[in-house]
C-alpha cells in the first residue's frame, strides 16, 4: 500500500463514524492510556477517602457508601466491598454485632489524608493565584462556583472550597449572588486585576520563569506551542507539516485579553481558544482534565461550541483519551512517557497513595493497561455476603455534599467531530 493510500484509508476510517471512540483507536498513545487508567483507580480511592472524612467517626456502612456508587464510578453488579478489599493497607472492613458491614480507614490511610491536607494548605496561595487567573481570563470576570468546583481536585483546592476557602482571599475574589432572575447560583467574582498575573505559562517559560512586571498588558502573542507527536504519526506529519507551521506562526490574542470582538469560527478565534485550553491545562496539577469540565466553560472563556473537534485537530498539543465513559485531555508536552516531567507535591502524594493500592500482584507497581484494568475488574463480581437481610436506615448525606465530585457521569455524546487531519 502506498503512503498516499494509507493516509486516505486512515482519513476515511476517522470520518465515517460519528463516535470519537471509533475514530481514535488508531491514534491511541499507550503511555497516556496508562496514566488514564491510574487516574481511574486513584479517583475511586480519593472519593472514598472524602466520604469517610465527612463521617463523624470516619467510618461508614457499606449500605450507606453504596449511595455514592455512581460517583465512585463502580456500576452494579460490581461490589464496593470487593474493591475495598483489594486495598487492605488503606481500608478496613468489619461487621458489627448486627452483621452490618462497615468500612473505615487504616492508620496508613489516615496518615495519608493528613499529609494531603498539609500539602493543600502549603500550596493554598498558589491555588488562589490560579483561581484568580481563571477569573481574569473569563469574559465577565466571574465564574459560577458550581463550575469552579469541577476543578477542585485538579487545582488542589480543599474540600471546604465552597463554604470557607473562597472567603480566605478577599483581596483576590469574593462570592456574589444571582445576577439574573431565577438564578440560584453563587458566583466567584474578581476583586482586583493583577497585571503581573496576566501572563501565560508559555510567556513565563520563555522568560525563564520571571514574573511579569506590574504594568504588563495582555495583547497579541506570537509564541509557538510546544508539540509532541507519537512516532507512528510520521506519515501524517509529513503531509500536514506546512499547515502546522502556518498555525504556529500565526499571532493570537492572549487568554487574558478581551476577546469579545473575535468572530467565532475565524482562525484568530480558534487559535486563541487553543491558547485558553493550553493555559487551563497548564494550571492543573496533572496537566490533564475531564473534557466535560472544559465544555462547561465555553461561554465564559469564549471558546467554540465544537471544542472536541479543536482538541482532536491539534493532536500535537493535546491528547484525548476516551477510555471509559468520560474523556480526558492531556497536555502532551508535560509528559515523558506516562509520567509528568515536573511533579506537583500533590502528584507525588497521589503516587504514594497508588503505591498502597492493591496486594495481589508480585510486582511493586501496576505498569501495563492489562494490570490496571484487571485491578478494577477482577473479583468485583464475586458473591460476597454483605448481609442483605439487615435493614439499614438511610443517612442524611445529600448527594451534593461532595460538591463537584458528584456531577453526572453520563457519556459525552460527540456528533460530527471532524478528522484531526483536516483544516
Amino acid at each position: 500500500m502506498t503512503n498516499s493510500s494509507a493516509i486516505l484509508q486512515l482519513h476515511r476510517s476517522m470520518t465515517t463514524s460519528k463516535r470519537v471512540q471509533d475514530r481514535s483507536k488508531k491514534k491511541r498513545v499507550h503511555d497516556l492510556e496508562i496514566a488514564t487508567e491510574k487516574h481511574k483507580i486513584l479517583s475511586k480511592v480519593l472519593l472514598i477517602f472524602e466520604v469517610l472524612k465527612q463521617e463523624p467517626q470516619k467510618i461508614i456502612s457499606i449500605r450507606e457508601l453504596d449511595q455514592y456508587r455512581r460517583q465512585i464510578n463502580l456500576p452494579k453488579p460490581h461490589k464496593i466491598s470487593a474493591f475495598l478489599r483489594k486495598s487492605p493497607k488503606l481500608f478496613e472492613l468489619y461487621k458489627d454485632h448486627r452483621g452490618i458491614l462497615w468500612c473505615g480507614m487504616t492508620k496508613e490511610a489516615e496518615d495519608l489524608v493528613q499529609e494531603e491536607e498539609a500539602i493543600i494548605e502549603q500550596q493554598s496561595d498558589k491555588a488562589a493565584e490560579l483561581v484568580t487567573r481563571m477569573l481574569m481570563m473569563s469574559m465577565d470576570k466571574r465564574l459560577a462556583l458550581d463550575k469552579i468546583v469541577h476543578f477542585r481536585r485538579d487545582l488542589g483546592l480543599p474540600m471546604d472550597f465552597r463554604n470557607h476557602w473562597v472567603h480566605r482571599f478577599p483581596e483576590y475574589f469574593r462570592v456574589v449572588h444571582p445576577f439574573k432572575p431565577y438564578d440560584e447560583s453563587e458566583y466567584l467574582e474578581l476583586v482586583n486585576w493583577r497585571s503581573s498575573w496576566a501572563m501565560t505559562e508559555l510567556e513565563r517559560k520563555a522568560l525563564g520563569g520571571m514574573q511579569a512586571p506590574d504594568d504588563h498588558v495582555a495583547g497579541l502573542l506570537s509564541l509557538s506551542f510546544p508539540m509532541k507527536f507519537p512516532p507512528d504519526y510520521k506519515q501524517v506529519l509529513s503531509r500536514y507539516k506546512g499547515k502546522i507551521e502556518n498555525f504556529q506562526k500565526r499571532e493570537y490574542l492572549s487568554p487574558y485579553a478581551d476577546a469579545r470582538e473575535l468572530k467565532a469560527g475565524t482562525l484568530e478565534f480558534n487559535k486563541r481558544a487553543v491558547a485558553v485550553m493550553h493555559e487551563l491545562l497548564s494550571f492543573t496539577i496533572e496537566k490533564r482534565l475531564v473534557t466535560d469540565y472544559l465544555t462547561h466553560f465555553r461561554r465564559e472563556f469564549v471558546m467554540p461550541q465544537k471544542l472536541m473537534r479543536l482538541l482532536l485537530k491539534h493532536f500535537g498539543m493535546f491528547y484525548v483519551s476516551e477510555r471509559g465513559k468520560r474523556f480526558h485531555v492531556f497536555l502532551n508536552s508535560a509528559y515523558e512517557g506516562s509520567e509528568l516531567s515536573e511533579k506537583h507535591p500533590l502528584t507525588v502524594w497521589r503516587e504514594k497513595v497508588l503505591s498502597f493500592v492493591g496486594y495481589r500482584r508480585k510486582k511493586e507497581t501496576m505498569d501495563t493497561l492489562k494490570d490496571l484494568q484487571e485491578f478494577v475488574d477482577d473479583d468485583l463480581l464475586e458473591n460476597e455476603s454483605e448481609d442483605e437481610r439487615v435493614q439499614v436506615e438511610n443517612n442524611e448525606h445529600s448527594m451534593g455534599s461532595l460538591e463537584g465530585d458528584l456531577e453526572d457521569e453520563s457519556e459525552m455524546e460527540i456528533n460530527e467531530v471532524y478528522s484531526a487531519y483536516r483544516e
